[in-house]
């Protein structure tokens, strides 16, 4: 019970409706427990007795408790529904707000598929225990032990019978849990990987269908499901293999009852309707203690998903704010490097090793360098999506650890390499990080981004809604829309993280010409692998394999004859090639 136990902080507030819808339980299986008692006093005091007087207060007591059995039928179904309904809200809940405080490390390695699996089946599978398996469990256990108290109070030798069974169908029960709980997790986990080869193929079917990999994906998916398949079959085995043998003990207490109530009806010294009463009561305890079978696979599914929450719940939050966190109005953006060590995987290469710079307010840094050279990792730093492994990285003099996050962030515009937007409206992704934005400001922040002009060309100009990732809009469309939000929040901070790496020429430069305006008295950091896009930096810095080789101005570094001078070089050279051939 460890599992619900670490979860109860989501369903015990709602106890009110478990113990509410308890109550109507134990009502039903009280009322249960009375047919049989009906059914002897039908054959002993009416039939055998010829005593039939007692027909019409037997039939309208009967309605009656029909009606009440009904009405706590109904009321014991709805607050265990409503019980589940509501701690599950707050576990998915919970789960999503702990999904937004993991850092970058835990998505590092965290798969979207079977993210959404636990969100969704786990979460789903623990509530269903919630809302019904408690309840079956009081249920089965309030059954069994009120019927062997009437069962002891009509014949003690015969109800003793009837227990000899119940320790070997106890010990099978136990057993079967012992082996379902194991296949319910891999069954869990098995999910997960289908989900998440589904999810990446369905991202990625450009690339599948632009390769031709059709055949190989079908295959993947189909070695996926296949798992998925085998750890069914097996779970089903198990089933397959224990229930029957649970059938088994309690066919065997059947006829041990048969043989002996018979003996003790002959002998005088039990009614024939006692009897009959006995085999009613005798299946509401072995029908019972059967499905117990059901409620341990329930309990262990219920148990399995617990545990797959829990990983969620209780992984590390590698960014953490410190209780006095600085709030402050507005930063100013002065960013320091203090010989800063960055590695993303304990025992691998650093992505960062020993970097150092100083960039004033309205500094503009260029960071060039190729593919896995670090230059990302310098920004990500400053957001404080990932902690230094050593040296500090200071905003207006003090740590980012000593920064509220929010305050930090919003102070920082980041338009990403490969531009992600909602499937909303326009005008909505525009405005995400500043909701309250009126409309002026959101088509000036447009207009600033070259994005207003094909804005308009829309079906519905602002308000046009997006397709998933931005669906329906060409790779440069998307990022002047991703400009466009992070000029919105009026940043101190702007990061371009190769912004205008999808665009053509012409607009490139349209978007360098609106962004100089944009980059007055702003610290920016310009990441970009054309030579075009950092020209106009303040300082440039040089990277490969995480270290900072050259730094200094455009005109500089070209006289230095190192290897910004080589990158120029070779983008240039290369154009000046395409140009020869084209004339």
């Amino acid at each position: 019970m460890e599992t619900f136990k670490k979860l109860a902080q989501y369903y015990w507030p709602f106890r009110k409706y478990f113990f509410a819808s308890l109550f109507f339980v134990l009502l039903v299986t009280g009322i249960t427990v009375l047919y049989p008692v009906i059914l002897k006093i039908t054959i002993d005091d009416v039939v055998l007795a010829e005593d039939y007087s007692l027909i019409p207060y037997l039939s309208v007591g009967f309605i009656l408790i029909m009606i009440v059995k009904g009405v706590a039928n109904f009321s014991q179904q709805y607050l265990g529904d409503l019980f589940g309904v509501k701690s599950v809200y707050d576990l998915r809940d919970g789960l999503y707000k702990k999904l937004q405080k993991l850092s970058f490390t835990y998505y590092d390695n965290a798969r979207t598929g079977d993210l959404m699996s636990r969100l969704t089946m786990d979460v789903e599978g623990f509530k269903f225990f919630l809302a019904a398996g408690f309840k079956e469990l009081l249920k089965i256990s309030m059954l069994i032990l009120i019927s062997l108290s009437v069962m002891f109070y009509y014949s003690i030798p015969l109800a003793l019978v009837t227990m000899a069974a119940m320790p070997f169908l106890a010990v099978v029960v136990y057993r079967f849990d012992r082996k379902v709980h194991p296949a319910f997790r891999t069954i869990r986990k098995s999910l997960g990987r289908l989900n998440t080869r589904i999810q990446e193929n369905v991202s990625g079917m450009n690339t599948v269908k632009s390769l031709s990999k059709e055949d190989f994906e079908i295959d993947r998916f189909t070695s996926n499901n296949d798992n998925y398949r085998e750890v069914n079959i097996n779970t089903s085995n198990i089933w397959a293999k224990y229930f029957p043998f649970m059938e088994f003990i309690g066919n065997i207490c059947m006829v041990a009852l048969l043989v002996y109530g018979g003996h003790l009806v002959i002998e005088g010294s039990l009614s024939l309707g006692e009897l009959v009463a006995f085999f009613s009561l005798v299946t509401y305890i072995l029908g019972p203690l059967m499905h117990l079978g059901f409620i341990v696979n329930m309990f262990s599914q219920a148990k399995a998903s617990g545990e797959r929450l829990l990983e969620i719940l209780e992984a590390d939050e590698d960014i953490v704010e410190s209780e006095d966190a600085i709030v402050p109005e507005r930063i100013k953006g002065h960013i320091t490097f203090n010989d800063v060590t960055l590695t993303y995987i304990e025992d691998d290469d650093s992505a960062l090793k020993d970097i150092s710079f100083d960039a004033p307010p309205g500094k503009v840094i260029g960071l060039i360098g190729p593919t896995g050279a670090g230059k990302t990792s310098i920004t990500q730093l400053i957001t404080r999506f990932y902690e230094p492994e050593k040296g500090e990285v200071l905003v207006d003099g003090k740590p980012t650890s000593e920064y509220d996050l929010k305050t930090l962030r919003k102070n920082i515009g980041f338009v990403l390499q490969e531009s992600f937007l909602f499937s909303t409206t326009i005008k909505e992704n525009i405005a995400y990080g500043n909701p309250n934005a009126s409309m002026d400001d959101i088509i000036a922040a447009a207009k600033r981004a070259q994005a207003h002009e094909f804005i308009l060309e829309m079906p519905k100009g602002y308000d046009t809604m997006l397709g998933e990732r931005g669906m329906g809009l060409s790779g440069g469309q998307k990022q002047r829309i991703a400009i466009a939000r992070a000029i919105l929040i009026d940043p101190s901070i702007l990061v371009l993280d190769d912004a205008t790496s999808a665009v053509d020429m012409e607009t490139e430069f349209k978007i360098q010409k609106a962004l100089k305006e944009v980059m007055k008295n702003r610290t920016t950091f310009i990441i970009a692998h054309r030579i075009s896009s950092l020209k106009h930096a303040d300082e440039i810095l040089v990277l490969e394999d995480g270290e900072i080789v050259e730094r200094g101005t455009h005109d500089t570094l070209l006289d230095n004859g190192g290897p910004y001078q080589r990158i120029y070089d070779i983008q240039y050279q290369d154009k000046q090639a395409i140009l020869d051939a084209v004339n």
